[in-house]
């Protein structure tokens, strides 16, 4: 299955921009659980999520593919 372009130029902008947020963010918080001014390992979760959905959101700006997009929803950018 090949991935068609879904989003245009705006959308690409978009998802690059929240993705690169988000890693950024999920760093931070790692450095705060490091740290140990977040003290449960729970805290590690949201890294994670963090860091992988905003490389996936990364992902797609780069292939101008959006998943949501493929399922059949209209998205607004």
């Amino acid at each position: 299955m090949a991935l068609t372009c879904n989003i245009g130029a705006a959308g690409k902008a978009f998802r690059l921009k929240i993705g690169m947020a988000s890693v950024f963010g999920g760093v931070i918080l790692g450095i705060l659980v490091t740290l140990g001014v977040l003290s449960s390992p729970i805290f590690w979760l949201p890294v994670a999520g963090s860091i992988f959905g905003g490389a996936f959101s990364i992902w797609e700006a780069r292939a101008g593919w959006c998943v949501v997009r493929a399922m059949g929803f209209k998205t607004a950018i």
